[in-house]
């Protein structure tokens, strides 16, 4: 993929990972029951069985942490796109059944969702780099669904909006002021901007 995904993430020994993935199942358990604000480190060390100078190690903050819960349902998602990929013939349609996929997904624990699109809009510059994981992610996910392995700028920048109006629709619609119905219709509506044609370069840029 043409898109810059950034420095590799650290490389943790099995017993490391483990622990993280505990950590993680931890967080989602308390968020999927009571949101954000039920998402407190020390009942996540202890739901983890970590200590809680260890889980600061991992996740700096619950910010830290529900942003890396996004990114892991992101991941499995992509997963499960690539095992079984949109279908249908347009770019547009692929890559709107596919946020409609990844909506649906998040749609089934609301507190979860509400919890991690939380802490993505609470996120400051420390954040950045699972910020940033997130997006890149978001990118891929969007980019495989096009099926385009080097996309231009414009492109990129298409999907950029994309994002934006996805994660809008998302907050809108946890927030309650808007259907599910409605989520489609914007997703769908910004998805035919893939499908636009260029606009022709000003006289003497050609």
């Amino acid at each position: 993929m043409a898109a810059d995904l950034g420095p590799p993430a650290p490389v943790l020994t099995q017993r490391q990972e483990a622990r993280r993935r505990r950590i993680l199942h931890a967080g989602a358990q308390l968020a999927g029951r009571g949101g954000f604000e039920a998402v407190q480190m020390r009942e996540v060390a202890d739901a983890a069985g970590v200590a809680l100078g260890t889980l600061y190690r991992y996740f700096p903050s619950k910010v830290h942490l529900l942003v890396a819960l996004m990114e892991d349902q992101l991941q499995r998602l992509h997963a499960a796109l690539r095992r079984r990929p949109p279908s249908a013939g347009c770019a547009d349609r692929r890559v709107a059944e596919t946020l409609m996929r990844a909506f649906r997904a998040l749609q089934r624990e609301p507190h979860l969702a509400d919890a991690m699109v939380r802490a993505l809009t609470f996120a400051d510059r420390g954040v950045s780099p699972e910020v940033d994981a997130v997006s890149r992610l978001t990118t891929a996910i969007i980019l495989d669904a096009m099926r385009l392995e080097e996309p231009t700028r414009d492109q990129l920048a298409v999907v950029r909006v994309i994002e934006h109006t996805w994660l809008s629709a998302l907050i809108t619609w946890l927030s309650g002021r808007e259907s599910i119905a409605q989520v489609r219709r914007d997703i769908e509506t910004v998805c035919r901007l893939i499908d636009l044609p260029e606009a022709d370069p000003p006289d003497g840029t050609a």
